[in-house]
């Protein structure tokens, strides 16, 4: 039987991988709401706090600030390299720097980690008001409720409009949010590999993944952060080994790796394939530096994700996107297939048209084809390009 853990490894990881207090805090900052937040299924969540990183300064007017949103196992660390408090280089390190698309010397970028995550922001790992953790009783979450919590953010950065607002998979689903929840607040959006409502086949991906990890004997109902036990390492490793496969094209996969075994062990004789040690390396990487609560409550927000919910529908509800928008799709993508980013390019007025980013890698290759990313960005933040798609332009639908 395989093992999520690294050939190198002697013993078990922590029972999570999330950040906790006491470790560094790296380059993070954070936003603490005073008061609770009211959530779209009921209830509330007391005190909430997000942890985000920022690039660059705001303008005198706030003009420039940018809003970065991460996907399902990113954080706030979109850019810079590995080190104290960060397990991982910048998932976005090609997009923010200097001379790059999100320049700090023009923009000032923030990236925050999102409600329900495990990377400084409050999740199921963190304590609640009475010194416990939330574990299994974190409350179900919405997409609509994390957005509301990065208002809240906005609000005490001074920001009262984005210049530009921008996701990708789980990201594109809040960017979406932002830019119907609050049109002017986003002053131009850029979708990437997403959708306007989760479908059967992904939530139908996600259930097994959720499945995986709820039939860990060490899940105990999501209460295992402070058992002195390990945490659920080999359901979070399956559920990454199943969401890894739809991540990646079937084309990339055959050429990568074949039939071929792994080095010098005989898949007839209880070894792998090449194909399978990749599987089990990405599982490793994920146990060691998320956390299984989190990955619950995000997964479950994604299938709840509908923007037209309580809103007259998805037409209804694109209708209300006023910013400059750009959707692309990656052509390879079986997850989110660029049918799913056509009806968003067709049902956003404001939108140019339908861009399709040319990669093998399939879904993720909205994080792989930074380059063809950033031209994206560079589009939408030129100085012309608010009068390109200025209101006398019908613009693009397909």
């Amino acid at each position: 039987m395989n093992t999520v853990l690294t050939p190198h490894q002697d013993s078990l990881p922590p029972a999570t991988g999330a950040w906790r207090e006491g470790d560094p805090p790296g380059h993070r900052r954070w936003y603490t709401r005073e008061k609770p937040l009211a959530l779209e299924a009921g209830g509330e969540l007391p005190g909430v706090r997000l942890a985000f990183e920022t690039w660059g300064r705001p303008a005198p007017d706030g003009s420039n600030a940018v809003l970065v949103l991460h996907a399902l196992t990113g954080d706030s660390h979109v850019a810079g390299q590995a080190g104290p408090g960060h397990p991982t280089p910048g998932w976005w390190d090609g997009l923010v720097g200097p001379g790059r698309a999100l320049d700090p010397d023009r923009w000032f970028v923030v990236a925050p980690n999102v409600l329900g995550g495990c990377q400084g922001s409050t999740g199921p790992s963190s304590l609640t008001p009475d010194g416990r953790r939330w574990g299994g009783d974190f409350p179900f979450l919405t997409q609509r409720d994390q957005v509301a919590a990065e208002a809240g953010l906005a609000d005490a950065l001074g920001i009262e409009r984005w210049a530009l607002v921008v996701g990708g998979s789980m990201g594109g689903m809040r960017a979406l949010e932002w830019a119907v929840s609050y049109p002017g607040r986003t002053g131009a959006l850029l979708l990437l590999a997403t959708t306007a409502a989760a479908s059967a086949e992904q939530i139908a991906w996600a259930d097994v993944q959720l499945r995986a990890i709820r039939s860990d004997p060490n899940w105990r109902g999501g209460h295992y952060h402070d058992t002195g036990g390990p945490g659920p390492h080999t359901g979070l490793g399956l559920a990454r080994r199943i969401a890894h496969v739809t991540y990646r094209s079937e084309a990339e996969l055959d050429v990568r790796f074949g039939r071929a075994p792994q080095g010098a062990e005989d898949p007839w004789n209880g070894g792998r394939y090449q194909v399978e040690s990749y599987l089990g390396h990405h599982a490793a990487k994920l146990v060691s530096r998320f956390d299984a609560g989190s990955y619950v409550v995000l997964s479950e927000a994604m299938n709840s994700h509908d923007i037209g919910r309580g809103r007259g529908g998805v037409r209804a509800a694109l209708r209300r996107v006023t910013a400059p928008t750009l959707v692309a799709g990656v052509g390879s993508d079986r997850l989110y297939p660029p049918a799913q980013q056509t009806e968003l390019a067709a049902g956003i007025s404001t939108a140019d048209g339908l861009r399709l980013i040319e990669s093998a890698h399939g879904h993720d290759g909205f994080l792989i084809e930074v380059e063809q990313v950033a031209a994206l960005v560079g589009e939408l933040v030129a100085p012309r390009h608010g009068a390109a798609l200025s209101s006398d332009r019908k613009p693009r639908t397909g």
